[in-house]
């Protein structure tokens, strides 16, 4: 019964799952290790006859609580098969190929931004960005309301794995930089390519970037 979305949620479930978290430890830890972030969580098993056995654990334990599983979001992953994997807290993670010494191939677990995770940026960015009523902010005035939300993004999306996060927050760079572009042009009653006319009559300085491989754009 707690709000979706509301600040208190993620306590109210950390404080009702408490009892998931002792039960777990004291009778069913020989089954994997669970990880849980409020009310999502992840059970980490070495072998498939373990992650069935666990997930019958869990809706035993869930129907004690009086709660459901979503089955819609659960889903049983084989890490060294299935080319899928999973999210969890905004990451997405999955075994992915890596270049060795001696030209070596090695398949390790890597995390970075899920698709959701990045959808949520762009439309954020767009709804700074898209407001007809701030066509009379000067170009300054955006960015200083952007570089917070850029900021916050780069100190989460990178923490874990920036080697592999940096390619996907790039898009969200070039995201950027369009819907800055389309501003401008909107501001100034411009109807030219949004890449010609923003390289050529702009120059903006002090705009973050999400990908950690550099800090400012500088264009003009």
């Amino acid at each position: 019964g707690s709000p979706q979305g509301g600040v208190i949620s993620p306590l109210l479930a950390n404080i009702y799952l408490n009892y998931l978290d002792t039960i777990w430890e004291r009778k069913f830890s020989h089954l994997g290790t669970l990880v849980r972030f409020a009310d999502d969580l992840v059970l980490l098993c070495n072998r498939k006859e373990q992650s069935l056995e666990a997930i019958d654990v869990l809706k035993a334990v869930f129907a004690k609580l009086e709660l459901t599983m979503n089955t819609k979001k659960s889903k049983l992953v084989n890490l060294w098969i299935d080319k899928k994997g999973f999210d969890f807290l905004g990451y997405h993670h999955r075994r992915l190929p890596i270049l060795r010494k001696g030209g070596r191939v090695a398949h390790i677990l890597r995390s970075f931004p899920s698709k959701k995770a990045r959808e949520k940026m762009r439309t954020q960015v767009k709804e700074v960005t898209a407001r007809r009523n701030r066509l009379m902010w000067s170009l300054n005035d955006m960015v200083k309301v952007l570089n917070p939300k850029i900021q916050g993004w780069r100190n989460y999306d990178t923490a874990i794995d920036p080697g592999v996060s940096n390619g996907f927050l790039r898009k969200i760079d070039w995201y950027i930089h369009k819907r800055l572009a389309l501003f401008w042009n909107k501001k100034h009653k411009r109807r030219k390519s949004w890449h010609m006319d923003f390289n050529r009559t702009l120059s903006l300085s002090g705009l973050k970037s999400v990908a950690s491989w550099t800090s400012t754009y500088c264009t003009r």
